[in-house]
């Protein structure tokens, strides 16, 4: 074999799980598709983000929670290895809301979430001058904001390089330009690429975010995934307008605002919208009135991963044990716990995290 692994797929899933095997001694190959490919982890807004996941998917809610407890220890364990700094902020980031009954709706349903996990979901309500203490440029509009003090953010750029430095660095192997065209077992995996070239490797993790949906059949998956758009807006450098992100803004280490995102379903259609881009702008003004003034100085449109049911997929395949999908829309916030958790599960090693709720056997059934 040329490696112990193969992961198909080298955005931030597939660099995580990689440098997260690499760092263990295994010998790991990455296949990594075109600069023509759609990649999420190029238009990723950036969020390390615990609040409204796994509102009824309380493992959903653990498994997130885990992840970003973890990530202060990977950022200084990627920073070390490659002189890095990742920008890593996380003393917590807000929903901000403009209508006092949907913000009381969002904590009750909060509550439900902090019993069924046993009581420990901390956020705190924070209305009128007490978000306006912490966050001055909130304008009038809003009424109140819920603080989870787990968020956080990052530069998703800046993590995607240090993960492919510190993979490299550590003896992993990045062969790019390789899209997968079949995948047969004569011993072990040998996958074949569409320029002829052949890799073998004992275990196989695809994690090709939508090219899961091509690739997983020839595997024994169902790898139900889909494109969602998301767009976003950049302003020029301003002065700190923001101490911590809201769900929808954020002010990177520059300067810029960055403003997001949408949720379209619009298939393989990655361009921007103007319509969308205006009632971004809207609703940023709106939480921000002095964003009215600032330049907009870029926008992109990107495709997200999506499952039927919004929640990670982590499988070994039936049909060709050895072979393992891991697929999910909240690459960023999870990425920790790809790297530094993930590694026992593939490996099937005592204490790995119970991934069953994540099985994709909850589509067939």
């Amino acid at each position: 074999m040329q490696a112990d692994y193969a992961i198909i797929g080298g955005g931030v899933v597939g660099l995580s799980v990689a440098w997260g095997l690499q760092r263990r001694g295994l010998r790991v190959v990455v296949l990594d598709g075109s600069d023509g490919d759609f990649r999420a982890s190029r238009g990723n807004f950036g969020l390390i983000w615990v609040q409204g996941k796994g509102m009824h998917a309380p493992r959903y809610a653990e498994w997130t929670r885990s992840s970003a407890a973890l990530w202060a220890a990977f950022a200084a364990e990627l920073g070390e290895g490659t002189g890095r700094d990742l920008w890593l902020r996380q003393d917590g980031g807000y929903e901000v809301f403009f209508d006092e009954a949907e913000m009381a709706r969002t904590a009750a349903a909060y509550e439900g979430l902090k019993a069924r996990l046993g009581g420990d979901y901390p956020y705190e309500i924070l209305r009128g001058n007490a978000l306006r203490r912490e966050e001055p440029a909130i304008g009038p509009k809003a009424v109140g904001a819920i603080l989870h003090g787990e968020d956080g953010h990052t530069s998703p750029l800046l993590l995607l390089r240090a993960l492919a430095d510190d993979f490299r660095r550590l003896g992993g192997r990045v062969l790019t330009g390789k899209q997968v065209v079949a995948v047969d077992r004569p011993d072990g995996f040998r996958m074949t690429c569409a320029d002829g070239e052949t890799v073998e490797a004992g275990k196989v993790v695809l994690a090709a975010g939508l090219g899961a949906a091509t690739l997983g059949p020839m595997l024994g998956f169902l790898a139900p995934v889909r494109p969602q758009r998301g767009q976003i807006l950049i302003t020029e450098k301003l002065p700190k307008l923001l101490n911590r992100p809201t769900v929808d803004l954020r002010q990177v280490e520059e300067g810029g605002i960055q403003i997001g995102a949408t949720n379209e379903e619009v298939g393989f259609d990655d361009r921007s919208s103007q319509g969308a881009m205006a009632r971004l702008a809207a609703r940023a003004v709106e939480t921000v009135p002095a964003l009215a003034k600032a330049q907009i100085v870029r926008s992109w449109a990107a495709l997200r991963v999506m499952t039927p049911d919004g929640l990670p997929i982590y499988q070994e395949s039936a049909a060709m044990p050895g072979a393992f999908l891991v697929t999910c829309h909240s690459g960023i916030t999870l990425a920790a716990a790809h790297a530094l958790r993930l590694p026992d599960w593939l490996e099937g090693k005592s204490g790995a995290p119970d991934l069953a709720a994540f099985s994709e056997d909850r589509f067939s059934r």
